[in-house]
């Protein structure tokens, strides 16, 4: 017995020493709402300086050619998450918030492959990707969610900030609910005796400009119609510091073994409500503070790194899933105190569109001491984190559209995907190389509420981004050969 506990011990010593000498590095994703190509200081703002995010690209990697897949944040999130274009699915749509788990379950994720490599896996903040089933009580177990796409813990906000249910949910709970109290939801009429944005406007703080007049909380309507639940409301102004601290907590219980953790900002969606120690520090208005406010809150995630020591250990992705909106429901001078901002960094377009700045965003990559500083003009896609971590960490990727490109992530090839669709159900746009094509797609050219172009079109547009980035020219005429070879390899993406 002496010998086989001396041998386990020995045999244990040299697993320890092993582990210290080859672990496997942490993974952090953080994913900004609605942040756009031109409201980060390393990609050219001037007007709003966000350092903490300059961090990450200045000992990393910035990506000059970083996508989302979809000028929308639920089908966007639902790519990062799945290694799946989002036109695979019917309903990788903008949900209410009411809506079903989008998510198919048994199907590999990004969680569930890193689940499988020995990673303690979580998300934090905003989820959007549904919950539960079309008949969900929100009072019992909120389940399927998270916890059963790969994910050992959550702590999230129920869809998003400017939809009911207006609550956190951790696990398979609503916090803070109370039985006394219960939630009731519903997308289709109000309750009874209960206030709404359009019909109680004398209870707001912050007023709507399209849509958001309904159901009121924190003096703010949104949309849907909510009864019940008030211990359990989250407070607007508090939401940063909510996910920040969560985020914290989740790094400080794992930080003995490898983890990974999805820290999904709410900024700056809207309603844009920061917290008081941010208000007005922009000079651009409550966008311009939240964005500052989320800065903040990313560098002190990245002191506590530090701190605990693991920052050599941690790769750290920062990325947004969709580009930017100025007005998207509410009147908090976006539009009016804009000044020399440009949130889409010289691209056209903006959140909802198919021209560029509606899914080119920021995206960087940070791994002290392994990445080299830098920046690559790789195409990259969020959808590929799937298979190029799969990759790092010796599992088999077994998502359809999820490609392994962590050479590039790694700064060790220029090379990424060779082409990218982009876009959501049939209406799609695809760039490879310097070019984007858009094929001809019926609707609006412009969003009046918003006031983005859509870039649908009746005929076919082809840009190269190199030599024109603000898409002014198109030579889908002019250049015939190009958009042959370009609709045949948009046809074979999507096969």
């Amino acid at each position: 017995m002496l010998v086989v506990l001396a041998s386990c011990k020995t045999e244990t010593k040299k697993q320890v020493e092993e582990k210290r000498e080859n672990p496997k590095p942490n993974i952090v994703v953080i994913y900004a709402d609605d942040l756009g190509f031109g409201d980060v200081s390393s990609y050219g703002s001037t007007e709003l300086l966000t350092p903490n995010l300059d961090r990450i690209a200045n000992e990393g990697i910035r990506f000059t050619n970083g996508y989302a897949t979809s000028p929308t944040c639920t089908p966007s999130r639902y790519s990062l998450l799945s290694g799946t274009y989002p036109f695979r699915s019917k309903r990788a749509q903008i949900l209410p918030g009411n809506a079903p788990l989008l998510f198919e379950i048994g199907k590999q994720t990004l969680p569930s492959m890193l689940k499988g490599a020995g990673y303690k896996t979580g998300v934090v903040g905003k989820w959007h990707l549904g919950l539960g089933d079309a008949n969900m009580d929100w009072n019992g177990k909120i389940a399927p969610g998270p916890l059963e796409i790969g994910f050992d813990h959550a702590y999230i906000m129920a869809s998003t900030n400017d939809r009911v249910p207006s609550v956190y949910v951790e696990n398979h709970k609503v916090v803070g609910l109370t039985p006394e109290d219960p939630i009731q939801v519903s997308y289709k009429e109000n309750f009874e005796g209960e206030p709404t944005g359009k019909e109680n406007p004398e209870l707001l703080k912050m007023h709507p400009s399209h849509g958001h007049d309904m159901s009121i909380h924190n003096g703010i309507s949104r949309i849907g119609y909510m009864k019940g639940g008030k211990s359990a409301l989250f407070i607007d102004e508090d939401m940063s510091d909510d996910f920040l601290r969560e985020s914290i907590k989740f790094v400080n219980d794992n930080k003995e073994r490898p983890f990974f953790l999805f820290y999904a900002l709410h900024q700056p969606h809207v309603p844009r409500v920061p917290n008081p120690r941010f208000a007005g520090k922009s000079g651009l208005g409550p966008r311009g503070d939240v964005i500052l406010e989320a800065d903040w809150a990313v560098g002190q995630f990245l002191d506590e790194l530090d701190k605990l020591g693991l920052s050599e250990n941690t790769i750290v992705v920062f990325s947004s899933d969709n580009g930017p909106v100025l007005d998207d429901g509410y009147h908090d001078d976006a539009v009016t105190k804009i000044g020399k901002h440009t949130p889409r960094g010289g691209l056209r377009g903006g959140k909802y569109s198919l021209f560029d700045a509606g899914t080119h965003v920021p995206f960087m990559i940070r791994w002290k001491g392994t990445i080299k500083p830098g920046v690559s003009e790789a195409l990259v896609s969020q959808m590929d984190f799937t298979a190029s971590f799969a990759a790092l960490t010796g599992q088999e990727n077994k998502t359809p559209d999820s490609e392994n490109v962590i050479d590039a992530f790694l700064g060790k090839s220029s090379v990424g995907r060779k082409g990218l669709l982009l876009g959501q159900g049939g209406i799609t746009a695809y760039r490879e190389g310097d070019w984007a094509l858009i094929p001809p797609h019926k609707g609006a050219k412009i969003i009046k509420s918003v006031n983005i172009e859509t870039g649908k079109d009746t005929i076919y547009q082809l840009y190269n981004l190199k030599e024109d980035r603000a898409q002014q020219h198109n030579l889908a005429q002019s250049n015939p050969e190009k958009l042959e070879a370009l609709k045949k390899a948009l046809e074979e993406e999507r096969q």
